[in-house]
């Protein structure tokens, strides 16, 4: 332990802490724009600078450990030294700036204008001159990427090429022609990118953000020829209501499903319902491939990310991919088809729109092999984040906070325990167990329900189970660099299991590229992944019915329409298929 004074109190510190992190163990905030815990410490943006009484020169906080020769230092975190320095890097960072805000998707939760209005910078007339001026690169399905708001912080490089594993973005040129972009200039479509969006939640401006689909959606609102249907994902009730105020972990079920019934959607459904739907599908395929000599490991194909980095990086294992649709394309499925039918509707007058806490659901509804209802009629028409619904439930003036709980509507609207927790890494894999394991004791009531060995944020985690005098090797993965770990792991043989959970997004849905944007001062000492995904095993604990063949709308949907798990119509509706991308060569 090492003794020093942080603004005149006495602070005892673990020798290798750095100055940032000793500061805000003692309270004291100190602002950053580059820093991100774990991911991007590079004392980039120097804004971090704090005063060591004593030295010549300030020094970067975010990346000066302590060591015993400080003993008994002293730091000023807020001199007028200090704060001319932070100030004087906004006012360089605001003159190669675009400085439209108030047309800017991040206004009012912009980090760098969060930092401007709490230090007094309201302009960059001191450095007036050259500006650069880039075009918006808009060429992918799910995002944007706009470097005139770019303050080159890198987070979204380490994000890319660290977190993730993929590495198509990085900075070109140097000095004051600096960007972050793809090599040779390529367009982000021209690249292995796989639409995670993580990127975009690290950003601290507007420089990155999800394509707007909410025109499309309040243009079908207001066609009075259309039917439109919502879903909404188990994770987007885990972040919504951040947007409105509520703490990091904070269900909002009932008061999501409300607003949306106000925005004026025709039937407002729950992702859950399709959820359970997977879990039917993929516990019955897991037991055909091991009773009956089929490929394993299988692995499971919830995440479209994850997917197209299959498909990208790993096109031998597409075998080893469940041939099961995500959850959002089962329910949208089941929604032009079943519920159509039983409503005497014409699918095409449907418009299904889903809201996701990822922004590869932009993709996955373009995919091929995605149109259950016949050939010109996508199993889902527009997918919008959980961001862009906060956006709508404000337009259109709705007071969340003081909404009364809704409910979903039935049929597909009610989901298990066992679906709610897909949203937190783990949760796909503990739902199939517990059906699984209800179908090796014989179909007992009495099957395990909770399979707590798979849950947690860590990257990668396996487990031996018993189940019904079977024994059972599972293994999951967070984050594609995680991902990549195991599966070169699985690759050379080191490991031997019969079923894999991959999701794109470290933590799993709960920290999807569409969820509600964490700043770097809760992200970085708050862990976002761990408290959103308790949120969901609570509601999991809180059902009355946590096994996903349990529910008897799943129950109804199959004796009336399915027939049985894995037959000939559910397989034709429910399943799709895969191809090996040349992405990454």
């Amino acid at each position: 332990m090492v003794n020093i004074k942080i603004n005149g109190l006495d602070c005892q510190v673990e020798e290798g802490t750095t100055l940032l992190e000793a500061a805000r163990a003692n309270n004291i905030r100190i602002p950053t724009l580059c820093w991100l815990k774990g991911q991007n410490e590079i004392g980039a943006c120097r804004m971090c600078m704090v005063e060591m009484v004593g030295a010549r020169s300030l020094v970067a906080s975010c990346v000066y450990p302590i060591s015993k020769a400080d003993e008994g230092r002293e730091i000023k975190t807020h001199t007028n030294r200090v704060l001319n320095s932070r100030k004087t890097t906004l006012e360089l960072l605001l003159s190669d700036h675009e400085q439209r805000c108030l047309a800017c998707d991040r206004n009012r939760r912009c980090e760098l204008q969060e930092l401007c209005k709490e230090l007094g910078v309201d302009s960059a007339e001191r450095f007036e001159g050259a500006k650069n001026v880039f075009e918006i690169d808009d060429s992918s399905a799910h995002m944007y990427r706009d470097n005139n708001k770019c303050i080159n912080c890198r987070r979204c490089v380490a994000a890319c090429g660290d977190t993730q594993g993929i590495g198509v973005i990085g900075a070109n040129e140097r000095g004051f022609k600096t960007e972050i972009s793809c090599a040779f200039d390529m367009d982000l479509a021209q690249t292995a990118c796989v639409s995670c969006g993580q990127c975009i939640n690290v950003c601290p401006t507007g420089a990155l953000a999800e394509k707007d689909d909410t025109g499309k959606v309040w243009d079908a609102l207001n066609d009075p020829e259309k039917i439109v249907v919502v879903q909404t994902a188990p994770a987007v009730r885990a972040s919504l209501g951040e947007h409105f105020g509520y703490p990091v972990g904070t269900s909002v079920e009932g008061k999501m499903a409300a607003a949306l019934k106000i925005l004026g959607f025709n039937a407002v459904f729950d992702t859950n319902f399709g959820a359970d739907l997977t879990i039917m599908e993929e516990a019955n395929e897991l037991l055909e491939r091991v009773t009956k000599g089929g490929v394993l490991p299988m692995i499971t194909s919830c995440s479209p990310g994850w997917i197209r980095f299959c498909e990208a990086y790993y096109p031998e294992l597409l075998p080893n991919l469940s041939s099961c649709k995500s959850p959002q394309q089962m329910n949208g499925a089941i929604t032009k088809t079943y519920w159509a039918e039983k409503n005497n509707i014409d699918p095409k007058k449907i418009v299904s729109v889903s809201v996701m806490p990822c922004v590869a659901k932009k993709f996955e509804i373009g995919r091929f092999d995605q149109n259950a209802a016949g050939k010109d009629i996508p199993d889902l028409d527009i997918s919008i984040s959980t961001r862009e619904l906060a956006k709508m439930i404000e337009k259109a003036g709705i007071r969340f906070k003081e909404l009364p709980d809704g409910e979903f509507d039935s049929p597909l609207g009610i989901g298990t325990g066992a679906a709610v927790i897909f949203g937190a890494t783990g949760g796909v894999m503990e739902a199939a167990l517990r059906t699984a394991a209800w179908k090796l004791t014989g179909e007992s009531n009495d099957s395990p329900v909770e399979f707590k060995e798979v849950r947690g944020v860590e990257g990668v985690k396996f487990a031996d189970y018993n189940v019904g005098g079977k024994e059972v090797k599972v293994a999951v993965a967070s984050g594609l660099a995680n991902a990549r770990v195991l599966l070169e792991k699985m690759k050379k043989g080191e490991i031997n299991v019969h079923f894999i959970e991959i999701m794109a997004c470290p933590g799993g849905c709960v920290n999807g590229g569409g969820q509600v944007i964490a700043p770097a001062d809760v992200r970085n000492f708050t862990d976002i992944r761990a408290e959103r995904a308790k949120a969901l095993y609570n509601l999991d604990e809180s059902r009355p019915l946590r096994k996903s063949h349990e529910s008897p709308d799943i129950k109804q949907v199959y004796s009336e329409f399915l027939g049985e798990p894995g037959g000939h119509k559910a397989h034709e509706l429910l399943h799709t298929s895969y191809r090996a991308s040349n992405l990454s060569k």
